[in-house]
């Protein structure tokens, strides 16, 4: 049995995978993090106390298969706030791994990346054409997390034949979601749960929602597929947009909303995204299908949140297109 090494296993994101990977039995845990007493006391909510669990300092003292990194932040109103000590942070942890992955070159490393790292307000997509885009005479506190990517990305792409795959998270929604993070997403939760209206503004966006499922199965199809230095990004069946949301989201879960034109009632901590998702589907390459489109996700999830039954079943309605464009 493989064994991973789980950095930042305390993020949402992170949890939702050690969840999947005990469930199925794969796979031998450790996991590192800066508050233990929490990771613990998660552990033991969960019934999961014999996943081994170690600090920092500690890494490279275990041998393991593969290093998951989920070091980063997960809540964009926390990004903004870091500004530029989101360099220095990204920096330490991914500096940590490949550290030890020189001296075991034979070990993978998963990198969670961001969307983010095209930079730009993403007019169109991103597609295996697209340039990261970074306004270099007018960096702002929006760019840094951004910036941040980038860089550990070309350091993994430099550190060639080394198997190092960065996996570019957009969007990521699950029923252990944090809703009081300053997400689009969480604020139609939480508005539904307070019974208060949403107030949104008018401009449309379009969003690709990973499941948490689906989310395992890419890291699963990654590590046993051959070595690689990489990157991939994530996608659904199916992206969906922020008035489908609204709509759907108003018509099974109860939701109320209005439109203004007030700045102030979003976050927008890497700046604004009118098309936050991408066509490019090397994911393919590893054997990666979808099987859950965005609507779905943020439909079943949210009514777990809400510990609402659903009248309407969200199904997906077929695989996605697994060619790169």
């Amino acid at each position: 049995m493989k064994k991973i090494a789980v950095l930042g296993a305390s993020s949402q994101i992170a949890k939702d995978f050690i969840l999947s990977a005990k469930a199925k039995n794969e796979y031998q845990l450790i996991l590192f993090g800066r508050n233990l007493t929490y990771l613990k006391d998660w552990l033991s909510e969960t019934g999961l106390t014999s996943i081994e669990v170690a600090p920092y300092e500690n890494y490279g003292q275990t041998d393991h298969d593969v290093v998951i990194n989920f070091v980063g932040v997960g809540n964009p109103a926390k990004a903004k706030s870091m500004g530029a000590s989101i360099l220095e942070v990204t920096q330490q942890y991914d500096q940590l791994v490949l550290k030890n992955l020189h001296k075991y070159p034979n070990r993978k490393y998963l990198f969670l990346s961001s969307g983010a790292v095209y930079g730009g307000a993403f007019d169109s997509p991103a597609t295996n054409q697209s340039n990261a885009t970074i306004p270099i005479n007018l960096i702002t506190d929006q760019d840094y997390y951004s910036v941040a990517k980038i860089y550990a990305e070309v350091c993994h792409r430099a550190a060639a034949p080394l198997a190092i795959v960065d996996i570019r998270v957009f969007n990521y929604f699950s029923q252990t979601q944090d809703i009081d993070a300053r997400f689009f997403i969480t604020d139609v939760v939480r508005s539904i749960r307070d019974g208060k209206v949403l107030h949104t503004l008018p401009q449309d966006m379009n969003r690709d929602f990973i499941h948490p499922q689906d989310f395992y199965n890419l890291v699963d199809c990654i590590i046993k597929s051959p070595k690689m230095n990489t990157a991939v990004d994530c996608y659904s069946v199916r992206p969906t947009s922020k008035y489908e949301i609204l709509k759907e989201m108003s018509e099974k879960l109860g939701l109320l909303y209005s439109v203004t034109r007030d700045q102030t009632v979003s976050v927008n901590a890497t700046g604004t995204k009118l098309n936050y998702y991408s066509n490019y589907h090397k994911a393919a390459e590893f054997g990666y299908k979808p099987q859950h489109s965005s609507l779905d996700t943020i439909l079943n999830e949210s009514a777990a949140i809400l510990g609402v039954q659903l009248d309407y079943a969200a199904k997906s309605t077929g695989q996605a297109d697994e060619t790169s464009s």
